[in-house]
């Protein structure tokens, strides 16, 4: 009896069926209900732990929202049709 196979050329050279964004978002999210509990365990405070956990929310927001409207820019084509250097 044989091993697997080599994977398929085509498998390995697939776009992925993600968006990255949102991986990272979701990791964020993740990172923002596991530090608190971890600096409570810890011995922090709860009010520590949950300013904490308010302000990775609040930088998690602003890095999507940013991520998002980069994306956004870089799907669209140039407004003069050039790459001229700004300055």
């Amino acid at each position: 009896m044989s091993g697997p196979g080599p994977t398929p050329e085509r498998d390995r050279t697939a776009p992925p069926s993600r968006d990255p964004v949102t991986d990272v978002v979701r990791w964020a999210a993740f990172s923002c209900l596991l530090v608190p509990v971890v600096l409570v365990w810890c011995g922090s405070s709860l009010a520590g732990a949950a300013g904490a956990a308010f302000g990775l929310a609040a930088v998690t927001g602003l890095c999507r929202l940013l991520m998002r409207r980069s994306q956004r820019r870089a799907a669209r084509p140039p407004e003069d049709g050039g790459d001229t250097p700004v300055g």
